[in-house]
């Protein structure tokens, strides 16, 4: 039986939060039964009984403002149409101020047994300049509620490099973060699309940009204080206790094969990545005819095949294998980019190891800088 993960894209929140770039929609609350509707219409589209579902992971948006119903006839059609792996991780992400204990504790009933927080700072300044609907004391109580219902596999988001926030506020708040006891920390850094509303305000002068040169300090500090505390730095920006990392995105940066349901949701299987229409009122109409949304396809060549496996395998502390590269491209790795490596560990970016090669600490902070040589001409 092949192995599969499951994404399942959830693209309704409260608010739109001034640096979101996802496809995700607010003020939309009519649409939401339809959607469940026409997402389980999806699921029974596209069952593979065949198939055994090692992840299933709920992103968005803001997945926790479908109700446990909603929630759980999700997945009621999912176990019919899939097998289920009995150790399988179901992670499901929620914004604090979206959540109580009673809930939380219905989402374990369910089956979820990993919850990813988006808690993105410890300041109230922070919260109200991101535009977030939550405040310090309701992510705090979303924590302690999370516990209380039983998830023992938590993970929590933060941002790192807000405009005029001193080092020493984010250090401190490190220090807060690490309290809090999560297994799993991500942490990143603050980007602004051109076409977000705090994209828009930087470029209108109300807001100054993110600073290179702050993120990076920022990032260093944070590197070091969750090392210091234990935590394994498994992906540039993922941080876990050892046994806790997240096996779903794990997927993604091995180029594990992997079926994405919903509006704008991606899949990559037998080579071909797809991508469903981010149109959600396209999707809809499809479905609620009985048939499956729009979709582009990109067939993965080996050329591309390589440049992915080399950016995404780096991003992860092991590196990659040079002789994993040999076995599936039959390409030597050291041959055929020994300029680029050369550059590379001359700068203090990569190094090799036996038969690794990874990234350095100051490789990570300059990560696309690395990925760039090893990307198609």
């Amino acid at each position: 039986m092949s192995e599969l993960s499951l994404y399942v894209h959830i693209p309704f929140c409260r608010t739109k939060c001034g640096y979101c770039s996802f496809i995700s929609y607010s003020g939309r609350d009519q649409d939401r039964q339809g959607y469940v509707e026409a997402l389980i219409k999806e699921i029974r589209l596209t069952q593979r009984q065949d198939v055994n579902l090692k992840t299933i992971y709920f992103g968005g948006g803001t997945p926790s403002v479908l109700s446990v119903c909603e929630i759980g006839s999700i997945l009621k059609v999912i176990r019919e149409c899939y097998n289920i792996d009995a150790g399988g991780e179901i992670t499901l992400e929620a914004n604090p101020g979206t959540v109580d204990a009673k809930y939380l504790y219905s989402l374990r009933e369910l089956g979820i047994n990993r919850l990813s927080l988006g808690v993105q700072s410890l300041d109230e300044t922070d919260l109200a300049f991101l535009g977030r609907c939550h405040s310090v004391e309701e992510a705090r109580r979303a924590i302690d509620d999370a516990r209380q219902a039983g998830f023992d596999n938590l993970s929590l988001d933060f941002i790192y490099g807000l405009p005029n926030r001193p080092t020493v506020n984010w250090q401190s708040m490190l220090g807060e973060i690490i309290e809090l006891g999560a297994e799993h920390l991500s942490l990143y850094g603050l980007t602004l699309e051109p076409d977000t509303p705090l994209g828009e305000a930087v470029t209108r002068g109300v807001v100054p940009a993110p600073d290179a040169d702050q993120e990076a300090t920022e990032y260093e500090v944070a590197s070091n204080k969750l090392d210091e505390a234990g935590f394994r730095h498994y992906e540039i920006s993922n941080w876990a206790h050892t046994g806790y990392e997240s096996r779903h995105n794990t997927v993604y940066w091995k180029r594990g094969e992997y079926l994405g349901l919903g509006v704008a949701a991606h899949s990559f299987v037998d080579g071909r990545r797809t991508a469903n229409s981010d149109n959600l009122d396209a999707y809809l109409r499809n479905l609620m005819s009985g048939e499956l949304p729009p979709t582009e396809v990109e067939v993965i060549d080996n050329i591309i095949a390589l440049s992915e496996s080399i950016f995404l395998g780096l991003r992860l502390k092991e590196g990659i294998s040079m002789g994993d590269i040999w076995r599936q491209f039959g390409i030597d790795l050291r041959g055929r980019f020994a300029a680029e490596i050369a550059e590379l560990s001359g700068l203090g970016l990569v190094e090799v190891s036996g038969d690794q090669l990874r990234l350095t600490s100051k490789g990570r902070l300059l990560g696309n800088e690395v990925f760039l040589r090893f990307l198609p001409s």
